[in-house]
Order: structure tokens, then C-alpha cells, then sequence
């Protein structure tokens, strides 16, 4: 059985692989950007790390701590969306009977969060102070919670393709992306190149809920144009550090507008971390 330091292990390195992909309009080694750094990213992940795979902690529980830790770290919302999906995860990899899969234990986790968890994570939401979730009249996070983790998130899916994970179990990560950076990881042989493939497939797919909560539609053709010129490029090379002059072009275009791809950042992290999870079971039964 996987053990909470081999989760913080697997966490930390899914968060190290997003700071070290060259995601446009996102923080890496290669840019800043939005007021933040990649040792905000680092930092965030290293103190979180023990309260989102603490066993004795709930699923609400693991999401605050995780925020406050942060929070009292960095001082802004560097990876609340990362914690709203990684967390549940961790509460399946503890739940996971023999022969069943992560993707069933999760449902199982999502199909039974409590009203407790959303309280608690109303609070993190309220802590992190990010735009999104609490936002309607319905079920705000700066009230007390009155229906399950999972009912507030579908609520909110319309908006916030994080929240859909909740109500879809994942099903844009486990039938599309993790696909994708295992496809990736094969054709390329490294890690950060595949968390750009999973990047790139993902904002191509769907538009990306936190530049949507900022600027409505205005620039989802834009971005998808951009963005599909790039994804192209990634499936038609087989030495990705070539496309670096486009990346930091697409890189600039996307900052120049303050343009922050930062719902698919946090998908591309779950992906990784499901990823490497799933890898680790493998190896393990084998």
C-alpha cells in the first residue's frame, strides 16, 4: 500500500513538473509572471504537502490545512485549485481496496463527501480568496454550508472545470489527459515535456474557467488559436526544445494581457500526480 510519504513524495514532483513545463500564460523555470515566482510554487507545495495526504485528517480538513499552510507561507492563492483536486485524490489512494482502481475509489470518495467537507472547505475557498466557486447566491462560501462537498461543486460546474471533476469524476483527467501524458512521456522520455503536451491538449479541449470568470468569452478564440497552434506543433516534433522561441512567444502574447491559464494548470498537476500514482500501482502489484 502506498504510504503518506510516498504521496508527498509524488505530490511534490507533479508540482515540481508544472513549474518546470513551459506552460504559456502560466509561472515556470522559464517566466513569472502575475505577481508571483516559481519559489512561490515550490514553497506552496512543500508546506502543504504533509496536511493534503494527512490519512487522519477528512477531505474537508485536508483542504484547509493545505490552504492555510500556504496561505501563512506565501501569502496569496498560489494552488488552491490544485488542492481542491489533489485532495481527493489522497482520500482514494487511503480508501483503495486490493484490485480496485483509483478511478473507482475516487468515485466512491466523491459519492460519499459530507457536509462537514464543504464547511471546511468553504473556509479554505474563503481563506484563499480566489474569484469562482462562492460566487452565487446559491451556496456561498462565505455562508455555512448546507449540502455535500460534491452537491456545492456541482453547483458551481457550469463555471468552473475544476468543480466538474467533482460531478464527472474526473473524467476530462482519466479519459483524456492522463492518456495523453503517457502518450507523451513515451515520445518524448521526459516529464516536463509531458506535463506541456497535457497543458496544451487540455486548453485546446476546453476553455479555461479562470480566464473565463475574468474576461468572459472575450478572448477564447484567441487563446484557442494560439494554443492549437502550439499543441500541433508538440505532435508533430520529436524534440520539443525546438519549439522554445514559440512557447516564450506565446508565453509574452498571453502575459501582455494578463491572461492566466490557471484552471488547466491545476488539471495538468492532477494529471501528473494520477499519472504517477498509477505508475507506483503498477509497479508495486508487479
Amino acid at each position: 500500500m502506498i504510504t503518506q510519504a510516498q504521496m508527498m513524495q509524488m505530490y511534490k514532483k507533479a508540482c515540481e513538473c508544472d513549474v518546470q513545463a513551459f506552460k504559456p500564460g502560466n509561472v515556470s523555470i522559464y517566466n513569472a509572471g502575475h505577481d508571483m515566482t516559481v519559489d512561490d510554487f515550490i514553497i506552496s507545495s512543500e508546506v502543504s504537502a504533509k496536511a493534503i495526504t494527512n490519512p487522519d485528517y477528512s477531505l474537508g480538513e485536508k483542504i484547509y490545512f493545505a490552504v492555510k499552510e500556504t496561505r501563512e507561507a506565501v501569502g496569496c492563492n498560489t494552488n488552491l485549485g490544485i488542492l481542491l483536486l489533489c485532495a481527493p485524490i489522497f482520500e482514494a489512494a487511503y480508501q483503495q481496496k486490493q484490485q480496485q482502481s483509483l478511478e473507482d475509489a475516487l468515485k466512491y470518495v466523491l459519492d460519499n463527501t459530507s457536509v462537514e467537507d464543504a464547511d471546511w472547505v468553504f473556509k479554505a475557498i474563503s481563506l484563499a480568496a480566489p474569484g469562482g466557486l462562492g460566487e452565487t447566491e446559491n451556496q456561498d462560501v462565505s455562508q455555512k454550508a448546507e449540502v455535500t462537498l460534491t452537491q456545492a461543486m456541482v453547483l458551481a460546474a457550469d463555471r468552473d472545470r475544476i468543480a466538474m471533476q467533482f460531478m464527472t469524476n474526473y473524467k476530462d483527467i482519466f479519459n483524456f489527459s492522463v492518456l495523453r501524458y503517457n502518450a507523451a512521456l513515451v515520445k518524448f522520455g521526459d516529464q516536463a515535456w509531458a506535463t506541456v503536451s497535457v497543458f496544451t491538449g487540455l486548453l485546446r479541449r476546453f476553455p479555461d474557467s479562470h480566464i473565463e470568470r475574468k474576461y468572459g468569452n472575450k478572448y477564447s478564440g484567441w487563446v484557442l488559436k494560439q494554443i492549437t497552434t502550439v499543441d500541433d506543433a508538440l505532435l508533430n516534433t520529436t524534440s520539443p526544445k525546438q519549439l522554445l522561441p514559440m512557447l516564450h512567444d506565446v508565453d509574452r502574447q498571453f502575459k501582455a494581457k494578463a491572461i492566466n491559464p490557471g484552471t488547466t494548470a491545476d488539471l495538468t498537476v492532477a494529471t501528473v500526480l494520477i499519472s504517477l500514482m498509477e505508475a507506483f500501482a503498477v509497479r508495486w502489484t508487479s
